[in-house]
């Protein structure tokens, strides 16, 4: 006992120079020490240590050690005695002045800081606005002058913005939101910003040009506006050849004439410029004709159960602004429901509702400008609606007619896939093949999603669309090209899979990936990488295997 009473006596003893400890900093952002508001403190240095009762023990060995040891956090005297000195050499009077003018001066210089930030930033604004009255009057008169039928949006994008850094901005998603005194006040918060984590920008279901990629692009670069020139050209002769076409779509199509560009790849519109207006009102005819001898079965007991399930999976479906507007319910609901009654031999299986947001998209951007995120579809005009719906028909048939076999009985094609992607898997990355092996986590567990949505589960719609492209220019890009894609992707999250170490956090990794922010940007390396896959294994299927 009394050993742990020297212990304890030790410890106590020497409080002040535990490594640790809180030591008193001074300097230009703290005032200088205050001994009134330290007095105990003071008064308990000055006091000698109490007396230990009892006889006096001999030293431990560790008292020995510590009795002829420095602490490296305070070389020299006691706090407590350098507390007292400083009592003793400052004038309470002299310091409580200082401290004083130095709180006085810097408010003083908060405040002037103040008031020139407010008078630069209103100057500013002031230059702002009339540059831009200036810019909008410019515009105004070269659109009446040279008859330019650009949408206000592309204009907009077009110009260099205040608020970009010498940027284009894309959309008015990204541009800044709030009053103009909110505007103006950019460059302080720019400041800020800079010292806080990345946060990726706001980004447009469907993006303007290229598809807006996450790190910000310009609007239209002078390398989009040829490409557009090109599709322009190419479109626009009497017969357009379709193999050029698909070269250049391959690498994205400008949003401008996608709709067109998707309808030709597909094989719903012929590549004779005289027949497709012939064609279109034909196609359309022929899919409301349906509508009237079909969908009245709807309730029938034959087909009701189709219809129920269809009425129950559209709701699901993203984005839920687009897919939960009443018209727009209406219209997948008509287009699953006859697409079902025209194929018995699959019939409606769920994955085949998400493929008909892609396509209708599109075409609902043929008709308007402004992003779909908030658009309400209903207020087109009723030739609009019809038109966008017979089209989104019959290029989803068209897709599906190539993998028709993904949603027959028991999805062979889907189930055959996955074999192959877990094969392919195991030759361009083991590790993540044998990790997942050694997890029991298998391939159909997350991959049967891929196969069944295309992907659209997984990555954003803007996305998606980007991903279509590339497809529609593939040769059989939906039924074959898709297999390296998912290869690819799957691959692309090597890291964050081999980090997980067990079943659940896997499963939880791969079916919730973090594509959020993703844009033309990643999407694009995906698809290349996808490509270098293909050609190495596609044309010799022996490589699968050992």
């Amino acid at each position: 006992m009394s050993s742990d009473g020297n212990k304890r006596q030790f410890w106590k003893r020497n409080a002040a120079k535990v490594p640790g400890s809180i030591q008193h900093v001074y300097g230009a952002q703290h005032p200088p020490f205050d001994p009134l508001l330290h007095a105990n403190l003071i008064k308990a240095g000055n006091k000698p240590p109490p007396a230990t009762p009892g006889k006096p023990k001999k030293a431990t060995t560790f008292q020995e050690f510590e009795s002829t040891t420095s602490d490296a956090w305070d070389v020299g005297d006691d706090d407590d005695e350098l507390l007292a000195m400083a009592a003793q050499n400052l004038n309470i009077e002299v310091v409580m002045e200082t401290a004083n003018k130095v709180i006085e001066n810097h408010s003083r210089q908060q405040e002037r800081q103040r008031q020139d930030d407010t008078t630069e930033l209103e100057q500013r604004e002031e230059e702002e606005v009339a540059e831009d009255e200036e810019e909008d009057e410019e515009d105004e008169e070269d659109r009446v002058e040279e008859g330019d039928m650009t949408s206000p949006e592309v204009s907009l994008a077009s110009q260099s913005s205040p608020y970009t850094d010498g940027r284009l901005v894309k959309s008015h998603s990204e541009a800044p939101i709030g009053s103009p005194k909110d505007v103006a006040g950019e460059p302080a918060a720019l400041h800020r910003q800079r010292s806080l984590p990345h946060r990726p920008p706001l980004i447009p279901l469907v993006a303007r040009m290229a598809d807006q990629n996450t790190s910000g692009t310009l609007a239209m670069t002078e390398r989009e506006a040829s490409r557009l020139d090109k599709f322009r050209q190419l479109l626009a002769g009497p017969n357009t050849d379709l193999e050029e076409l698909r070269k250049l779509s391959w690498s994205g199509i400008p949003r401008q004439v996608r709709p067109i560009t998707w309808k030709l790849l597909s094989g719903y519109l012929p590549a004779n410029a005289e027949r497709r207006e012939s064609v279109l009102q034909r196609k359309r005819q022929e899919y409301f004709g349906f509508i009237q001898q079909y969908y009245d079965s709807r309730n029938d007991e034959h087909h009701q159960d189709t219809y129920r399930q269809i009425h129950i999976d559209i709701p699901r479906m993203n984005p839920e602004s687009l897919v939960l507007q009443p018209k727009v319910t209406e219209i997948f609901e008509r287009i699953l429901f006859i697409w079902a009654i025209r194929h018995p031999a699959s019939g409606y299986v769920q994955g085949i509702n998400d493929l008909v947001t892609p396509f209708f998209v599109v075409f609902v951007f043929e008709y308007i400008e402004e992003e779909v995120e908030n658009f309400d579809v209903s207020s087109l005009q009723e030739e609009a609606l019809r038109n966008i719906e017979a089209d989104s028909f019959w290029c989803m048939s068209k897709l599906l007619d190539g993998i028709q076999d993904n949603y027959t009985f028991a999805q062979p094609g889907i189930q055959r896939k996955v074999k192959v992607l877990e094969e392919l898997v195991s030759r361009i990355d083991e590790s993540v093949h044998r990790h997942m092996q050694h997890y029991e986590v298998e391939y159909l567990q997350f991959a049967f999603r891929w196969m069944n949505n295309l992907l659209m589960r997984e990555l954003p719609l803007r996305c998606t669309i980007r991903l279509w492209d590339t497809y529609q220019a593939e040769p059989e890009g939906f039924s074959h090209f898709h297999l390296y894609v998912c290869a690819a992707f799957l691959v692309r999250w090597r890291k964050e899979i081999l980090e997980e170490k067990d079943f659940q956090g896997l499963m939880i990794l791969l079916q919730n990936l973090p594509t959020m922010h993703w844009g033309n940007e990643e999407v694009s390396v995906l698809l290349a990488e996808a490509y270098r896959l293909k050609f190495a294994f596609a044309d010799a299927p022996n490589h699968y295997k050992r």
